[in-house]
């Protein structure tokens, strides 16, 4: 966590000499369809959902941006008709190739940090990790009126199960399609 930590500090003072004209704020939202992998998971169905939250684009040359993210990301899955609903708070870390004009490959960490965990209605946050980390992959389109298009795979990467109450080890595994806009 602390090497994370660090991480973001040293990316983030990297880009100090960028000029702030061009750097990009703008919200986006879009659906999630999310399931886990790794043990016991016969049986276990995806489960559908929402992302929103704001971004920047920070462009570091023509073909290269970085693009840190806020998101809410709603995340789960489903068993014996019984639905795991996991909130999360994530930080997408993206970096992005302009492969053509508007078109980008993106790929980056995600810290998350869960915000709720229900069965139903039943609190399970205890059952869960309050910390989720994983690397995202995936594509984009911006249109130069700063609408702009994506899709990603979020693979998780560490066991989202409370080691205290599972001998199970599972990852979070998530698909997000959204839609945004770049206001300034």
């Amino acid at each position: 966590m602390k090497k994370m930590l660090l991480l973001a500090v040293v990316t983030a003072l990297g880009f100090t000499n960028v000029n702030a004209q061009e750097i990009k704020f703008g919200a986006k939202g879009g659906f999630n369809i999310a399931s886990i992998t790794g043990d016991n998971t016969k049986g276990i169905d995806a489960v559908t959902s929402f992302n929103f939250g704001v971004v920047s684009e920070i462009p570091l040359s023509d073909k290269f941006s970085f693009q840190p993210e806020l998101m809410y990301s709603g995340q789960g899955y489903s068993f014996n008709d019984n639905t795991i609903a996991l909130s999360y708070l994530n930080i997408p870390l993206m970096g992005k190739y302009y492969v053509t004009k508007g078109l980008s490959i993106e790929a980056g960490p995600q810290l998350g940090f869960l915000l709720s965990a229900k069965n139903e209605s039943t609190d399970v946050k205890d059952s869960f990790n309050t910390f989720d980390f994983g690397l995202n992959f995936g594509l984009g389109y911006k249109f130069k009126n700063g609408l702009n298009f994506g899709a990603r795979y979020n693979l998780g990467l560490t066991d989202i199960n409370n080691l205290d109450n599972s001998s199970s080890k599972n990852k979070n595994g998530v698909f997000q399609f959204s839609v945004g806009y770049f206001f300034f």
